[in-house]
């Protein structure tokens, strides 16, 4: 089994809120993309945080409205073994250099990490740097993390306006 690699960050000088996830499932990788499993609701959350239809966008146009609204992406693991998309299955992890990241977002306060494998491997990487932010444990965009309901979700998503 080969290892299965993380995208590269997509952030600008003004960056403000860092958005960490895990690594992409099987979806985003045959597309390249960030979240394009259909039933992911990553694009509609963070949509409706800056009261924008990303949905109906292209994914170029996605990733810019994200920088213009000061919102980054990337994700907590660099490489992995994984069979299938889900978290739990992520094997021989490599995770990616957030330190080096954050120290080049001058503007950066908030670093969110969409669901739990999410926060428990970056809250490590990032070490005693996890102090100068806020730190946000976003409940999964995922499809496989079905125990909340969309409202449920977007109730804590929704405090990245803040």
């Amino acid at each position: 089994m080969s290892f299965k690699r993380c995208f590269a960050p997509v952030v600008d000088a003004r960056t403000r809120v860092l958005i960490l996830g895990s690594l992409p499932g099987e979806a985003s990788l045959a597309h390249q993309q960030y979240y394009a499993h259909k039933q992911n609701k990553f694009w509609k959350l963070v949509g409706d945080v800056i009261e924008r239809d990303l949905v109906g966008m292209d994914y170029p146009l996605r990733l810019e409205t994200l920088l213009e609204n000061y919102i980054g992406l990337w994700d907590v693991v660099a490489k992995a073994r994984r069979v299938g998309s889900l978290d739990s299955r992520i094997r021989d992890h490599a995770k990616n250099d957030l330190v080096a990241l954050v120290d080049t977002l001058p503007n950066l306060a908030t670093i969110a990490f969409n669901g739990g494998t999410s926060a428990r491997i970056g809250t490590n990487a990032l070490g005693n740097r996890v102090e100068q932010y806020r730190l946000l444990r976003l409940p999964s965009s995922s499809p496989a993390y079905a125990s909340l309901t969309y409202a449920e979700k977007w109730a804590v998503w929704r405090t990245l306006r803040q």
